[in-house]
């Protein structure tokens, strides 16, 4: 069980004070927007290669952009070890997570809330994580939509009868209020912004969220 802090809910004029409050921390999520894909802007490239230069934590990039084939490579390049990209957005996601492979980072494949897991079961084993999203993708400190759990189960029950190891991160509204419905639902990689940032002490909250997997015996850090 993995948990990955989003900096969308960092302190961005203090971003490697808050990175560093987070020790424990599994990845650093990062979230990349371009104000097409999604009605908001966020940081880029050289926010993401900065951030690189700061810290030994895995950089696990989700973009939320409107071409990611052309732009998803660079952040390999830069040094992330996890580039997450949109299905409703690339135009070729086989050779677009082949070529982030080849690049040295993990692909993953992300859904919004209204995509269906079944057109992509055939080619689960192009990637090395399915991001669920668990809000409507945008803006953070939105609330858990419940409705996805089904998803996960299924995409967790096809991923078990391939017999391969492909992560299942969840992205929206997780707390110590959601978690525990999502690893039961088989979720292992956990994405919490306002819920460790907003917390008194950050990496105390990193280390609570985790726990709740040790009750289902999945802890793996």
């Amino acid at each position: 069980m993995r948990i990955t802090p989003s900096i969308l809910s960092a302190d961005f004029a203090n971003l490697q004070r808050d990175i560093e409050r987070i020790p424990s921390s599994d990845a650093l999520h990062i979230d990349v927007m371009d104000n097409h894909f999604v009605p908001n802007l966020t940081l880029g490239l050289p926010v993401v290669e900065a951030i690189r230069a700061i810290t030994q934590h895995m950089l696990d990039i989700h973009l939320m952009i409107a071409d990611p084939d052309r732009w998803a490579p660079a952040y390999a390049e830069a040094g992330a070890e996890s580039v997450s990209f949109h299905v409703e957005a690339a135009h070729a996601p086989i050779r677009l997570a082949r070529e982030l492979r080849a690049l040295g980072a993990r692909a993953s494949l992300g859904l919004k809330p209204a995509t269906p897991i079944e057109p992509y079961l055939d080619i689960l084993g192009e990637f090395d994580q399915i991001l669920i999203m668990t809000v409507e993708p945008g803006f953070g400190g939105q609330r858990f939509l419940d409705a996805m759990l089904p998803k996960i189960r299924r995409t967790r029950e096809a991923i078990a009868a391939r017999g391969t190891d492909i992560w299942i991160q969840v992205d929206g509204g997780v707390s110590e209020s959601t978690i525990d419905q999502c690893i039961e639902a088989g979720a292992d990689t956990f994405v919490a912004g306002s819920a460790v940032f907003g917390a008194e002490e950050p990496d105390a909250m990193v280390q609570a969220l985790r726990a709740h997997g040790d009750k289902f015996g999945r802890c793996a850090h």
